[in-house]
């Protein structure tokens, strides 16, 4: 009875959490917009379409993921669907773009359900705003295609460093606790892969930051070859 009012609590305190930070999340991407000086006018019914569609083409792309395990362990997988997410989120603004990833994992989680015990559901949430976020505000203050260039370098850098941070302060911890492995056992998987690993800092040095880097490395290239060329048959107007 003890170990079940345990587990309840523990849990409970990670649903807590994972809805303070999406709270404060969508609220940043609110706050975001009011300093926006011009922004596109489009209906309620065709904004909730196209996050709609942004966000059932990243649910696919995400089902699609793999690892690379010559950088990571296994349960650290490689996916693309924070690209229909900046997409969205260069037409509509950043609150567009929270949502669509918010979708998301719902839509995954529905369709597939966790094998991470949630946590690696709740991560590609908060990991993905902090690439997507940066770039879509960046580029919507300054709306040209060196902003959105720029916006996704600071993208780029933001998932690559806070992700790295969050996952050796928060998530790993947090997976250890709440699937039941040693945090021990999650460290000796990093060895296996680069000799260097010993600890939690060196693990998200060699195994997550790299993963986080190639993934918003390629998601902004395609981003950027993408953008214009989808914008009539995904948005049915130009940009």
């Amino acid at each position: 009875m003890q170990s079940l009012l345990t587990d309840l609590k523990e849990n409970t305190g990670f649903v807590l959490v994972c809805i303070l930070i999406v709270a404060g999340l969508s609220l940043l991407a609110k706050l975001a917009e009011r300093f926006m000086a011009e922004k596109r006018t489009v209906s309620t019914a065709r904004r909730v379409s196209i996050i709609g569609i942004c966000a059932a083409i990243a649910t696919v792309l995400h089902m699609l993921d793999f690892p690379l395990l010559f950088i990571a362990p296994e349960f650290y997988k490689l996916d693309f669907s924070e690209l229909p997410v900046l997409l969205c989120g260069f037409f509509l603004g950043p609150s567009a773009t929270v949502a669509c990833e918010g979708i998301k994992i719902l839509l995954k989680l529905l369709l597939k359900g966790t094998s991470t015990a949630f946590v690696g559901d709740f991560a590609n949430f908060v990991v993905g705003c902090s690439l997507v976020l940066p770039a879509t505000v960046f580029y919507h203050l300054h709306k040209s295609k060196h902003s959105a260039v720029i916006g996704l370098v600071l993208g780029s850098l933001s998932i690559t460093v806070f992700g790295s941070a969050f996952n050796a302060i928060y998530l790993l911890p947090k997976f250890a606790q709440l699937y039941g492995i040693p945090l021990e056992a999650i460290i000796g998987m990093g060895a296996k892969i680069h000799a260097s690993v010993n600890s939690v800092t060196s693990f998200v040095f060699f195994c997550v930051a790299p993963l986080n880097l190639l993934k918003a490395a390629m998601v902004s290239v395609l981003t950027m070859l993408l953008y214009k060329r989808v914008a009539r048959p995904l948005f049915g107007k130009s940009v």
